[in-house]
């Protein structure tokens, strides 16, 4: 594998076009790179601020070695790319980073719980269920109630059925169309936390602690960095178990892991995202390098950025389409009110609900104050 740095002035190809990918170009662009961004949408958040926005399905292995042969390297900001994508990048000699193996990984829920154990990273009970006749012999491992989600993609609580009862999760396999699932025991943990990290190509790691994340509807509503409630051995154990991620396949990019944390003060794995998260939007002005610098560094093979908070407490709260159902957000009263906020729009031109528009950060003097501080600051909004 070639080590040599991708330096300013070439030009980065980016893998989705989404929310996550506009912020990274946006980065790329700081630093002097160029952007092209390939995705099956047009006029996307990502598109709007690359250079050039390929638009094709990322099957149409033609367009790919094309979009391949006009950038350095490659990344992604969503993982749910044909295998068939990542081969032809590769095979005109382009990096992709990470590589085809994390994402083999990370697509398939079954795979990531069944590499997490082999590591010795805990998770729920888990099962797989292909047909009907797996129903039983799956709700024997997990128990009751129990999560059935499809094995293969599903974010922000797409794809997947909370069931109590073995007829419930008959009828929810059926609704999820009798796709490979995933049965997982349901989990009563305390609070839910992640872990976003980087791994360069020389093997260096750089990591942003163990955050706290709320969610409301199965989607990320506010994080807290650092997470109140963590003690110094919970943190290194996150930490522990993401290095290990990292190393085991030879990762080079950004990853996020996200955990349960029992009332016992322990850590159960649920999944794993090898791109910038949503919990590490505060990282944007709550650390000296933000996750996407901190993506565009190791993807490009510069040196990890340093990830100090330069306050002690910084928290996030996501902005969905809900809040336009009366009109327009009252934004300039709220940077009015809220000075020290820091608003973050992502270009979407609809507003639905459930649909993340954007995102407000505040850096605070500790974790609780910056979380009050930001729920008001969104407060002020309605």
């Amino acid at each position: 594998m070639n080590t040599d740095p991708i330096l300013p002035g070439a030009t980065v190809g980016i893998l989705g076009s989404g929310q996550l990918g506009r912020m990274l170009a946006l980065q790329a662009r700081d630093m002097g790179y160029g952007v092209r961004v390939f995705s099956p949408e047009k006029d996307t958040p990502c598109g709007q601020i690359a250079d050039t926005e390929i638009v094709a399905d990322y099957r149409d292995t033609d367009a790919v070695r094309a979009f391949a042969r006009t950038v350095s390297v490659a990344t992604y900001e969503f993982e749910n790319v044909p295998s068939e994508t990542v081969s032809a990048i590769e095979s005109v000699g382009v990096p992709v980073r990470p590589g085809a193996e994390v994402l083999y990984v990370a697509q398939n829920r079954l795979r990531e719980k069944n590499f997490f154990r082999s590591l010795g990273i805990a998770t729920p009970p888990f099962a797989r269920i292909a047909s009907a006749a797996d129903v039983g012999p799956a709700i024997r491992v997990t128990g009751l109630p129990a999560v059935l989600k499809t094995a293969g993609a599903g974010y922000d609580g797409k794809g997947q059925r909370t069931v109590r009862t073995d007829r419930e999760v008959q009828a929810a396999f059926a609704e999820l169309g009798g796709v490979e699932c995933i049965l997982e025991g349901f989990i009563d943990f305390a609070w839910e936390g992640s872990v976003v990290a980087a791994r360069g190509i020389s093997g260096d790691f750089a990591h942003y602690g163990l955050v706290r994340n709320d969610h409301a509807n199965h989607i990320l509503d506010v994080t807290t960095a650092p997470a109140p409630e963590s003690s110094p051995e919970l943190v290194r154990d996150a930490l522990d178990a993401t290095r290990a991620i990292t190393d085991t396949l030879g990762f080079v990019g950004l990853l996020g892991v996200e955990f349960f944390v029992t009332s016992q003060g322990t850590l159960i794995a649920n999944e794993m995202a090898p791109r910038p998260h949503n919990s590490g939007h505060w990282t944007m002005n709550g650390a000296v390098t933000s996750q996407f610098e901190q993506q565009l560094r190791a993807v490009c093979g510069l040196p990890l950025g340093a990830t100090q908070m330069p306050f002690p407490g910084s928290a996030i709260a996501n902005l969905l389409g809900d809040l336009w159902d009366d009109g327009v957000p009252d934004f300039a009263g709220m940077l009015a009110d809220f000075p020290d906020a820091k608003l973050y729009l992502y270009g979407k031109s609809e507003a639905r609900p459930g649909r993340k528009m954007g995102h407000i950060n505040v850096a605070a003097g500790s974790p609780h104050a910056a979380l009050e501080r930001v729920l008001a600051a969104r407060d002020r909004l309605r």
